[in-house]
């Protein structure tokens, strides 16, 4: 659900547009799009999840992305990963064959690059256009329409799909060709897991050393070691408290697709592989859908 602080949206013209998925992340998203007003249809394989959300959203909801992609002038996705993304987009109910030509379909998935060149391939022959374009900034960012998300694609689809999407972006780059988005977003996740690692063990380092954590954050956070993830689970961290944001689930999902793109691209990831295992040990010990702060729960 968007912030109880709403968004200022932009003035832009309403497009007609779909939104397959309405997990914690499209939910949100499609709710932005409809109270920035534009005409939505939503598709979620539940359909439960989809009655849900036009009881609390104006538009509609389809029974197939075929149908909720059906005159949609832009259709955007978000859902889990690759074999998710291909069940909503080809096939005979799938989003594609449902959209209009010239239509650009927009996926959020955090997927692998090589599911994006493939749709965008697949889209091309049908006179459509394709974007990939994962997020950052987490079920909160979903929720206040703050997401930085990361393109890759055709210039001209991209920019037609853009003022739509700011409703629920603060950051909306092309990055390069079909799959720059999802390649962009592996740095991302790479950048991210290194870095909760570290403040893994600088604070379990502090707390067996028996300094006040909260005063010595406060202190260290304006300086060099600041940044997101100290400023906003570091106090959670020291508390032990994990029952929110971004699920280990999700974050070894992200961090697989960076270590088989690596094996294609040569690139070195020992830390990331390292702190894939980690991730690993919290899901052993119970922590799948704990927040990916709960890496220090391995340093206790």
């Amino acid at each position: 659900m968007p912030s109880t602080n709403p968004k200022q949206y932009e003035a832009t013209p309403a497009r007609k547009v779909a939104f397959l998925g309405l997990g914690v992340m499209g939910f949100p998203m499609a709710g932005h799009l409809a109270l920035a007003g534009h005409d939505v249809t939503v598709y979620n394989r539940s359909a439960g999840k989809a009655q849900a959300w036009c009881g609390e959203f104006k538009g509609r909801a389809a029974a197939t992305p075929a149908a909720a992609a059906k005159d949609a002038d832009i259709v955007f996705c978000c859902v889990g990963n690759d074999d998710d993304l291909r069940s909503v987009t080809l096939g005979e109910e799938g989003a594609l064959i449902g959209m209009k030509a010239g239509a650009v379909f927009v996926d959020h998935t955090t997927a692998s690059a090589d599911v994006a060149r493939e749709l965008h391939a697949a889209a091309k022959k049908l006179g459509l256009s394709f974007v990939d374009a994962p997020v950052s900034g987490g079920q909160a960012g979903a929720q206040n329409g703050l997401l930085t998300v990361m393109c890759g694609g055709d210039a001209q689809a991209f920019e037609a799909a853009k003022p739509a999407a700011m409703a629920f972006a603060r950051a909306y780059t092309l990055l390069g060709e079909s799959g720059a988005g999802q390649l962009a977003k592996m740095v991302n996740q790479i950048a991210i897991a290194g870095m909760v690692q570290g403040l893994s063990e600088a604070i379990a380092f502090g707390q067996k050393a028996g300094l006040d954590m909260v005063q010595v954050l406060e202190v260290i956070g304006k300086g060099a070691a600041q940044s997101w993830q100290m400023d906003n689970r570091g106090k959670s961290m020291i508390a032990g408290k994990f029952d929110y944001g971004f699920a280990v689930d999700w974050m070894r999902k992200d961090l697989g697709l960076a270590l088989e793109e690596s094996k294609r691209n040569g690139a070195r990831l020992p830390v990331t592989a390292l702190v894939d295992q980690f991730y690993a040990d919290v899901q052993i010990a119970g922590g799948r859908r704990w927040d990916t702060s709960s890496l220090i729960t391995r340093l206790k």
